[in-house]
């Protein structure tokens, strides 16, 4: 079995998802779906919410979904009370139209270091079929000086 990445080893579904209400990825309709020891996954509609005026799904909000996914997942690496974490750069490659129906991401380490991590996110259609692949790196910042800012 493989050893578990997450600080919390109890993570819950219904905790990640209250924690995106009345946020963008709310807003969008993406979903928490799954926990596994190095990776979580999510879904978002395709739908009014998520397309291109020309009915297609619109990269921004594959890239609102990759960010999703990868930022909570690096926040559940992280000791909360020391430190949060934000996105510095990302980047996707479309790969494949969707216009209907969901998409789902997963989110995996590449770099799980002191103060950055990257992460690949591949999105998928629900033919399994790959639509979008990203990767981001994140900076992971110490709440002690975010405070000393303010």
């Amino acid at each position: 079995m493989e050893a578990s990445i997450w600080v919390d080893k109890q993570i819950k579904l219904k905790d990640l998802n209250n924690m995106a209400e009345g946020t963008l990825a709310h807003s969008l309709g993406i979903e928490f779906t799954e926990v596994l020891p190095r990776s979580i996954k999510g879904r978002m509609p395709v739908d009014e919410r998520t397309i291109q005026p020309i009915g297609i799904l619109h990269g921004g909000a594959s890239l609102a979904l990759a960010e999703t996914l990868s930022s909570t997942a690096a926040y559940l690496t992280i000791d909360r009370k020391l430190y949060y974490c934000v996105g510095m750069e990302i980047n996707a490659n479309h790969i494949k139209q969707v216009m209907s129906g969901w998409v789902i991401g997963v989110a995996e380490p590449i770099h799980l270091g002191r103060s950055t991590q990257i992460w690949g996110i591949k999105i998928y259609d629900e033919a399994n079929r790959l639509i979008c692949i990203s990767r981001i790196t994140l900076a992971i910042l110490s709440l002690s000086k975010a405070v000393n800012r303010i």
